[in-house]
C-alpha cells in the first residue's frame, strides 16, 4: 500500500514538472511564425533564427517575436515587418541573404566552386592518362641497332652517371 501511494505521488510530482516545462516556451501565432522564421537571432549564442531560438531569456528572441506579433496586430504586413528589421539591424536581421548584388555571391559561389573543383580533377585525370598512354608508345630500342659512335657516348655517359 505505501509503495502504491508513492508512485503515484510521483506520478503527480512529474506531471506537475512537465506541465511546468510546456509553459516556459510562449507559442507563436501561424502567421508570427512565419515571418519569425526569417529573421535571424541576433544573440550572439546561437544560429538560429527567432522563431527557433530555444535560450531561456533570449535577449533578442524574446522581444523579437513581441515585435513581430505586436506589428502584425496593428495590421503590418511581412515586408513592413521585415523593413522594420531591416532598417534596426542591417540585413544581418535576415535569416537569409537577400540574393542581389553582393550577397548574390553567396549562392552562387558554391556551385561555381564546385564546377571547378570537378574541371581540375577531371584535367588533372586526362593529363595522367595521356602521359600513361605516351609513356607507353615509345618502342624501346635495342643498344646494339644503335650506330658506333652513339653506343661509345652512350657507355661514356652511363660510366660518368655511375660514378
Amino acid at each position: 500500500m505505501l509503495v502504491r501511494r508513492n508512485r503515484w505521488k510521483t506520478s503527480a510530482l512529474l506531471l506537475l514538472l512537465a506541465g511546468l516545462c510546456f509553459s516556459q516556451s510562449a507559442s507563436l501565432p501561424i502567421e508570427a511564425r512565419q515571418v519569425a522564421d526569417k529573421l535571424a537571432c541576433l544573440c550572439g549564442a546561437c544560429k538560429n533564427t527567432v522563431a527557433t531560438c530555444q535560450m531561456l531569456g533570449c535577449h533578442y528572441a524574446a522581444p523579437a517575436k513581441e515585435k513581430v506579433v505586436e506589428m502584425q496586430k496593428a495590421g503590418s504586413g511581412e515586408s513592413a515587418i521585415l523593413e522594420f528589421f531591416i532598417k534596426r539591424e542591417g540585413l544581418k536581421a535576415l535569416a537569409v541573404p537577400p540574393n542581389e548584388g553582393f550577397n548574390a555571391l553567396s549562392w552562387t559561389m558554391p556551385f561555381v566552386m564546385i564546377a571547378a573543383g570537378l574541371g581540375a580533377i577531371g584535367w588533372w585525370i586526362s593529363r595522367s592518362r595521356r602521359a600513361t598512354v605516351a609513356a607507353a608508345a615509345i618502342p624501346e630500342i635495342p643498344a646494339e641497332s644503335l650506330p658506333s659512335n652513339v653506343q661509345e657516348q652512350l657507355k661514356k655517359e652511363m660510366a660518368n652517371f655511375e660514378d
